[in-house]
């Protein structure tokens, strides 16, 4: 983008992720090793976990199982333990395969790890589905030295989760901010409810990516089209999932033969 329309852009960083340290851990009163699975969704969390677990002087049994919602978290599982099949399983990062995936293994007891704040879909879409678990945070997000960053000078502002979005309504306000990007549903959410004008939004059919996005949103400025702010409307993965699931057909019960009489073993023979 910045050769095909000559655009300038920063990258800076409007959240850090940071571990919750042992103390903060034991105060949530989770037993790791009342267990048998545990599920992850970002590599913070993974290191918080064995950093947690090496502090505590906990063992990780051999037999407990990982769920991770992308391969890439999977593998960086290696960094801690032997990568093996049976019991790492991984999603393609789509929300409704992730939960699918985590189904197949209901019986599981599982300890679900979540950044501080968290949107919530994972761990209530699973007590929705009445599977066992247990949530504990891991980490924790935190504001990042904003210092130098001017909204005014800005055409686009571009964010990828709710936690931007707070941290940049809480250092500025929000009448200096200009049009938004944002990535996901909560955190166009989040935007909408705060106030922003959203220019554009990913992921969509027509752009499934944040640059597909600010491509077409570019194109359309620079063509000379009067664009009107995006309206969030929608309920959500996690209802979208629930409700998939609600009318999934169930197995159909054989039908039973009908019972035949007993023969009547004084019937006379023809």
């Amino acid at each position: 983008m910045i050769q095909k329309y000559n655009a300038k852009i920063d990258y800076r960083p409007f959240i850090k992720v940071v571990g919750v340290s042992l103390k903060e851990f034991r105060s949530q009163r989770v037993e790791i090793l009342e267990h048998t699975a545990v599920v992850f969704t970002n590599r913070t969390t993974v290191d918080s976990f064995f950093r947690i677990c090496e502090e505590a002087r906990i063992t990780v049994p051999e037999t407990m199982k990982y769920f991770c919602n992308t391969e890439a978290i999977a593998l960086y599982l290696q960094k801690y333990i032997v990568y093996r099949k049976r019991k790492i399983f991984f999603a393609d990062g789509k929300f409704d395969t992730f939960m699918e995936l985590i189904l197949k293994h209901k019986e599981e007891k599982f300890l679900v790890s979540l950044t501080e704040p968290n949107n919530g879909e994972v761990p209530d879409t699973m007590e929705k589905l009445k599977l066992n678990l247990s949530k504990v945070v891991l980490a924790k997000t935190v504001a990042a030295d904003l210092e130098g960053i001017e909204p005014s000078q800005y055409d686009l502002m571009v964010f990828y989760s709710p936690s931007e979005i707070s941290t940049l309504v809480s250092a500025f306000g929000v009448e200096s901010i200009p049009t938004v990007a944002t990535f996901g549903t909560s955190t166009a959410s989040a935007a909408a409810n705060a106030g922003l004008r959203i220019g554009t939004l990913a992921p969509s059919p027509e752009a499934p990516s944040m640059a597909k996005a600010i491509d077409i949103y570019i194109g359309k400025i620079n063509s000379g089209q009067e664009l009107s702010p995006v309206v969030v409307n929608g309920s959500g993965k996690a209802a979208e999932f629930l409700k998939a699931q609600e009318v999934k057909p169930g197995r159909k019960a054989r039908p039973r033969k009908p019972e035949q009489a007993p023969a009547d073993k004084k019937a006379k023979q023809a």
